[in-house]
């Protein structure tokens, strides 16, 4: 793959949206709220619209499931853990940690998917649950898709192994390091730790506990031509690494971000990430505070190719919605 980022996004409605207490034994991002869970859903559903609404008027392509109520599934709105789509029409379905998070690989999804884009083949690594090993897509794998890198910190939801055998399966160099949160937990997400672009790249190199691992990452950085934008670990605790760069039609490109990341970046390091996109800041705070997930994780990236090319004058509409 020769391109970074994508025209086009998966999205998860937050129907049942709420506190997992299976998922915050790992992810310690998560917090409870003075509030009853009715209203930890609406909030979380008028965020989810939010970023949707944003997306669109950005022109690009939104594809958005209604995800059912029954069963519930708190963390349905990070769809990008549970699968990955690539340029050649490959669809991965992963091992995810927790029993709460695997009702969310959907075949309706998959389904719907496959109407608007080309699947040649589904590969699925789910079978490693049963042995007690879990990698969970973009959340613990982070591409640099042109230069054929995937970086990773190694948790209870990353495992070693598996990591490496699937960056080497996709062409990829692994580079997977040991990185810990404030709490000295291991970081349960790379996408919290690094996230990289065309031209920069975010990362909190202060989380990397082991220098020759620090060195390394940052070397590679640099090497592959990112002009680094390293954060803090109270940066990090705001999402500050957790930004997706996606692009339109127009190849105009974008860095979507959380309000809270944006205004946690200082003016000199929005400068750097602006040069070549616009910074694109959309307000998610009881997804971050309860989901303990950000913007990023709430969007699944969609490089499948098109079933079939709109014709010039009846383009696809940007955003569709799929029903569960």
């Amino acid at each position: 793959m020769k391109i970074q980022s994508t025209a086009a996004v998966l999205l998860v409605r937050p129907t049942t949206f709420g506190f997992d207490e299976q998922t915050a034994v790992t992810n310690t991002f998560q917090n409870r709220v003075a509030l009853g869970k009715p209203e930890v859903t609406h909030f979380a559903e008028v965020e989810f619209q939010r970023l949707a609404d944003t997306l669109e008027a950005h022109d690009i392509q939104t594809i958005i499931f209604e995800d059912e109520a029954e069963p519930p599934k708190p963390n349905a709105v990070f769809p990008n853990n549970w699968l990955s789509m690539w340029p050649d029409g490959r669809l991965y379905l992963y091992p995810m940690a927790t029993k709460s998070r695997r009702l969310e690989r959907s075949p309706r999804v998959l389904m719907e998917l496959a109407k608007r884009f080309q699947i040649t083949k589904v590969v699925d690594l789910s079978n490693s649950e049963q042995d007690g090993k879990f990698l969970e897509s973009t959340g613990v794998m982070v591409f640099d898709h042109v230069h054929k890198i995937v970086y990773g910190c190694e948790s209870v939801r990353c495992d070693e192994k598996l990591f490496r055998k699937h960056a080497t399966e996709l062409g990829y160099e692994p580079m997977l390091v040991h990185a810990f949160d404030q709490h000295g937990a291991p970081m349960y997400h790379a996408n919290l730790l690094i996230a990289v672009q065309r031209s920069t790249a975010v990362v909190c190199l202060e989380a990397i506990a082991d220098r020759t691992e620090r060195e390394a990452i940052r070397a590679s950085l640099v090497a592959t031509g990112h002009e680094v934008v390293d954060i803090t670990l109270e940066q990090l605790n705001a999402y500050c690494a957790n930004v997706l760069e996606l692009h339109n039609a127009a190849g105009e490109h974008f860095l979507l971000l959380s309000r809270g990341a944006y205004e946690a970046f200082t003016p000199a390091q929005r400068a750097v990430l602006g040069k070549d996109k616009t910074l694109v800041p959309v307000a998610v705070p009881i997804i971050e505070k309860v989901g303990g997930g950000s913007v990023r994780c709430m969007m699944a990236e969609i490089f499948l190719p098109p079933k079939v090319p709109a014709p010039l004058n009846n383009p696809v509409p940007h955003a569709a919605t799929i029903s569960a």
